[in-house]
Parts: structure tokens; sequence; C-alpha cells
């Protein structure tokens, strides 16, 4: 197959290629999401229930909060506030389950 007909087939567009530019609210060169300082919050709140109250969805939902937390960082977030959230809800888990190693009943369900 010569190149001729291999071009010619090609079905990319390289005119219509736009570079990546990421979104930028009110003008400013960075965005002022929030989310993962609310879900760091929520899931130093429930990890916090969980380990107060022994209440097992209380810590596994500050687990999940951490989770989307943690995804949703930028560089420029301070790492050691994600990391002990994060290790703050996996011990909640851990001890909630160590006091009562029976499966999670949830509130709702009995």
């Amino acid at each position: 197959m010569s190149t001729s007909t291999s071009n010619s087939n090609d079905q990319r567009r390289p005119d219509k290629v736009l570079r990546y530019k990421p979104f930028a609210a009110g003008g400013s060169s960075h965005s002022d999401d929030s989310m993962p300082d609310y879900m760091n919050v929520l899931s130093m709140l429930f990890s916090m229930c969980g380990l107060m109250m022994k209440l097992k969805w209380c810590a596994w939902i500050a687990i999940f909060c951490s989770a989307i937390s943690f995804a949703n960082s930028r560089i420029q977030d301070d790492t050691k506030q994600i990391f002990s959230s994060f290790m703050l809800s996996f011990s909640a888990v851990i001890m909630t389950y160590l006091q009562n190693p029976l499966p999670m009943t949830l509130p709702f369900s009995s």
C-alpha cells in the first residue's frame, strides 16, 4: 500500500485538533473548587462519629468521603491533611469492627 492511498483514507483531521485548556473560573489561573476540602471535613466528621458512636456505616462513609477528597485534590493541596483524614477513617472502620465483628446493619433496614 502506498502512502498516497493510506493518507487519502485517513479520517483524522489535523486542522480540527484543539489543544486542551483547563477551565479557569472567574478569569483566575486556577479554579476555586472546594469539593476536596468539603469531603475532607465530612470524612473527619463521619470518622469521629464512627469512632465515638460505634456506627459502622459512618466509618464506611468516612472512607468514601476521604477517597473522593483524595481523587479530587490538586498537587498544591496539603497531602498530610488528606492522608491523616484517610488514616482516621480507615482506623474508624478497623475499630468499629474490632469492637463488634458482626456484619453491618443499616439503621433504616431494621
